[in-house]
Formats: structure tokens, sequence, C-alpha cells
């Protein structure tokens, strides 16, 4: 029988990762606990009711699905050989720098003894060329420069090419500067100013700005540098990660909902909240389909549609200038997911993870029975494969059986093998809900304060001032928002750790000094 590798999750923990600590307060409530909503039980939501919870706060968390954890979240299906699976919205790499989202697994898993390191990173262009960080040193600036050393797509010619004055000031990113110096700006045009070779463009940096589910002609500069410096120059983790040894429910969120219970915390699955309003005692009334709850405080862990829709919905919450940034935000372009199971096998040497570029729409390929014991005992009964193929900006307006489509001809392309092969089953999925980070956008994205000071916001959608992104941006935010309302009751929230928010070392951040502007040069001079 195959089974997952037995690699151990790294720790992660770089020596001069940044600690943000807790404002004093009392270990838990004191007197009578004050009453929380969470709405929406993605990783913001786990994260800010887990803390809230945990301090002795009366947490109701709210979910309008059936299943936990949003974007990570998974759900039974049934196969047509009987099987039942779990189905989920695809791959994620839980990167070593995800101090705090690791902080929060840590609750049911102290040795994150759940999770596997992949052995590698692999990419492949459609021309041939290759890519990987197995070897690339962790240490900032040798990941950076190893990473090119190491790299095929990166020729002698094409570094003469490019653009030092525009390259440099990348070696020393700080946040939130760089939304001010990047935020107006493509990542594609900044790739242009740099003079970035054409086949390291594709193969190395667009694979990592279409991980925001964007085409980098849409994606704000600024996040693309804040990716730069949280995996290559800020911290010493290296760009190798760890992946769930099992389906997403019962090697995360089963176990956390299993937390939550023992802290006496609600949680409300299959229940839409529909509207919010204050009340004269500064608290809040939350409504769904059912019943009408009052709360003290609200944490609002919704995503791009969702909180946009509420705050259209609730014309007291917040006030006007907030709702209407709110109304302005967008949504990524739809990400197809399609899982097959193959009646063989791929060849032994695939990568259980690949990323993919040149290849059509197809961003990725993942071989479930390489790290997942569900599909690993599939596989081992069936002698089959089981695979999954994401693209993560579809075309809007694409006709959804051509996608699904294209995506198994690119199949058969990276790998060959799987020509012959028969798919006894597939589950497609289709979803536009992952925020955008546009051109200009960052001024309009909500922060964890509201104009009310018990109505909090968290999610991957939240600007935070620190240097996170993605699952690492969600779990932060949501511990944010429960330190924002544990602060107003005299309670200690949550200690949060980060990458360095700006360069590591004095050499590159003189060096990032002199490709700035004079102003700039003399404010990064004086901090």
């Amino acid at each position: 029988m195959r089974t997952p590798g037995r690699r151990a999750a790294r720790p992660g923990r770089d020596r001069r990762a940044r600690v943000l600590p807790a404002r004093p307060g009392t270990p838990r409530v004191q007197g009578a606990p004050p009453s929380v909503a969470v709405v929406g039980a993605g990783i913001a939501g786990l994260a800010a009711a887990t803390v809230l919870a945990e301090r002795g706060v009366s947490v109701t968390l709210y979910e309008k699905r059936a299943c936990l954890g949003g974007r990570v979240g998974g759900w039974p299906v049934e196969l047509r050989d009987g099987t039942t699976v779990t189905m989920s919205r695809g791959f994620h790499a839980f990167f070593r720098q995800y101090y705090n989202l690791r902080g929060l697994l840590r609750r049911t898993d102290p040795g994150l003894e759940r999770l596997t390191g992949l052995p590698d990173y692999p990419l492949r262009h459609a021309t041939g060329l290759r890519d990987s960080f197995r070897h690339v040193p962790r240490t900032p600036p040798l990941s950076a420069f190893g990473f090119v050393a190491l790299s095929p797509s990166f020729r002698l010619a094409d570094l003469r090419a490019m653009n030092p004055r525009t390259a440099l000031p990348l070696l020393d990113v700080r946040v939130p500067e760089v939304y001010d110096r990047l935020d107006g700006t493509s990542a594609h045009a900044l790739l242009d100013a740099v003079g970035f070779p054409e086949s390291a463009r594709h193969l190395a940096f667009e694979v990592f700005s279409r991980s925001f589910f964007a085409d980098p002609r849409e994606l704000s500069a600024a996040e693309m540098a804040l990716m730069f410096h949280i995996y290559f120059l800020g911290s010493a983790e290296g760009l190798l990660f760890d992946v769930p040894r099992a389906p997403f429910p019962a090697a995360l969120w089963d176990p956390l909902a299993r937390h939550l219970a023992r802290h006496h915390a609600e949680v409300r699955t299959g229940t839409a909240v529909e509207h919010i309003a204050p009340t004269r005692d500064g608290g809040f009334v939350a409504a769904t389909g059912r019943d009408e709850r009052r709360y003290d405080g609200v944490v609002l862990a919704l995503d791009t549609a969702g909180l946009r829709s509420l705050a259209g919905r609730c014309a007291e919450l917040g006030d006007a200038a907030w709702r209407e940034r709110i109304g302005r935000l967008r949504t990524a372009p739809p990400f197809l997911v399609s899982r097959l199971w193959l009646d063989r096998p791929v060849a032994h040497d695939r990568p259980g993870f690949l990323g993919t570029s040149g290849f059509g729409t197809l961003d990725n390929i993942s071989v479930l029975e390489r790290y997942e014991d569900e599909a690993a005992r599939w596989s081992a009964r069936t002698g089959g494969s089981v695979i999954e193929l994401h693209a993560y900006a579809v075309p809007p307006g694409a006709a959804r059986d051509v996608e699904e489509k294209r995506l198994l001809e690119q199949l058969r392309r990276v790998y060959p093998e799987t020509g012959p092969a028969t798919v006894l089953d597939a589950r497609h999925e289709w979803h536009e809900d992952c925020p955008l980070f546009p051109v200009g956008g960052y001024g309009d994205r909500p922060t964890v304060r509201t104009p009310h000071p018990r109505l909090v916001v968290a999610g991957d959608l939240v600007r935070t001032g620190l240097p996170v992104a993605l699952m690492e941006r969600a779990a932060t935010s949501g511990f944010l928002a429960a330190n924002t309302l544990l602060e107003q009751w005299g309670v200690r929230g949550q200690t949060l750790w980060t990458v360095p928010d700006r360069g590591r070392s004095a050499l590159l951040r003189a060096l990032a000094a002199w490709g700035r502007p004079p102003a700039a040069r003399e404010r990064a001079v004086e901090t």
C-alpha cells in the first residue's frame, strides 16, 4: 500500500522573526462574560473565535455553509464506485512563515504532526525550463541570490539587462510603506521596469502573483513586492512548505471545532447572518432566517462578496464612508479546481505538487496520494491516482465545460502517461470569491477597526499593516480582531509573530536606499 511520506513538518521560527506582544490585561474575562458573534468560519473567523473563547468570552460562530474552514474547507462526496471521499476547493501550501496560522493549528496539534513537509516546490514551463527550491539556501540574501544562480531561467545576459535602480528597493520592503510606493503600479509593470527576463517572469514570479488568483496586470505591485519579502528576503524559512496529511476537516477543522466546544463556544453551521444593527446600549442585534440575538461585539470574517453584501443591506453598520469603501471592493477572476480519479497511476517520480506556466490556464498539478491518507487508501485499493488541477484566473465568461476539458488536455501534456488513463470520476469547483488586490485599491481595503469600537473585520482582504499574506493574513487579522475586542474588556489578547517588517541586514537596506528617490532614501536612512 502506498501511504503518504512521514516527513515531519519543520517547526519554523526564524531567529529574526518579529514578536508583537499583546497588550497587558487579565488572563480571562472577569465577571459576567461579554458575548460576541463571529460571522464567517473561515480561517479568520476560526482564529478570532478561538482566542475569544479561550479568554472566557461567550462566542457564537456563524457559518452559512455546512462545513468549517472557508476556502480551506472540505465536505463529503460519494464517487461512482460507492466510496465516500472528501472534496475541497483545492490545494493549499502551509508555508513555515505562517507563524500565526500554525499557532492556531497548534491548539489541537502542538507538534504539527498532522502536517507533512513536501520535499520540493518544483516549477515547469511549457518551453521545457524547470526550477526548484529544494536546494536554494534559506537564509537571505543567499535565498534570492541562490535562486538566481541555480535557476536556468536567469542568464548572464538577462541579468546585465536588468535595471538595478528599480530592483534594489525590493531588498528592503517595508510595511506599510511599500503600499505608498508601489500600490499605484501593477505587478506586470514593475517586472517590466525591473527588466526581469521573460523566462524568469513566467516561471517564478507570475506563479506567485497568480496565487492571488489574479492576472499580474491586475495585481498591485505592492502585493508582489510583499511576497518577495515574505518568501525570499524577509525570512529564513525558505520556499518549501507543509501540507495536511489528511483532508482539511479531519486534519484541521474538526479538532478545532472540538476545542471551541470545550471552551463553550456555539458553532452554528448552515446559518447565514442576514442583518446586523447596532443597539442603543453599544451592542448589536444579529438576525438569521430563524432568530435574532443580541451581542456585545461582532467580528465580520466574511469573504469580499459576503462583506459587501452585508454592508449594503445594513444601513446602520459603520458609517456611510465605511460602507462606500466596502462597496468598492472587488473579487478576483473565477478559479477552477478539477479533481480527477484515474484508473491508473501517474509515474512514480511525479511530485506531490508541481507549479506550471505556459500550459494554458493550468497553474499547478497535485498528486494527492503522495501526501493525503484518504487519497492514498483509494489509490492502493484501485491502483489509480487522485489528481487535482488548478486554474487560478479563468477568463471571465469562459465556458465551464470547455475549461474543464482544457485542464485535462494540459495534464496530458505535462504528464503524458495520463493520456490513456480513464477518468473514473471527477469533481469540478468553480468559484469567484477571492479578494482582488487591484492597482490603487489599498485605501479601500478595510482595517480591523471600524467606525464602531465593537465591530471589527477579519479576513485575507483586510489591511493589517503587517508583512502577512494569504492564509497567514486571514489568521493574523482574526487574532487582531479578537485582541481589539479583548482590549476593551481589559483582557490580554494573543501574541503575534511575523517575518521582519523591513530588510534583514544593514547592507541590504543600504543597497535598497540607493535605488530609492532622494526623499524616500532620507526616510529609509532615518528609520
